[in-house]
């Protein structure tokens, strides 16, 4: 499934002269947003993005910064719409996740 959100509205950010390559924000991101390109990370859609800050979380030179919005907004409308939110809602990954 092709999951993407709204168009050119992801806070997703990557200082590729920081990034050491070390692969851990592909192994973390759940929509397959990075990719290694020459021993650096490179995000190849952003707009597949969802905030949730899995990759600056596990980025171990701090190379990415991620601003929750949109993304955690779609998981909160998305959980209330199918019906999925087993009374205590969805959660897009920070430990402060969806208030």
């Amino acid at each position: 499934m092709d999951l993407k959100y709204l168009k050119g509205v992801a806070a997703l950010k990557l200082d590729t002269d920081k990034c050491i390559g070390c692969g851990m924000c592909l192994n973390v991101c759940p929509h397959a947003v990075f990719s290694l390109i020459e021993s650096k990370a490179h995000i190849t859609d952003i707009d597949h993005c969802m905030e949730c800050g899995a990759c600056a979380m596990n980025c171990p030179v701090s190379a990415i910064s991620v601003r929750k919005g949109v993304g955690c907004a779609y998981a909160v409308l998305m959980s209330i719409l199918s019906g999925n939110n087993n009374g205590d809602g969805p959660c897009c990954g920070g430990p402060d996740c969806c208030g």
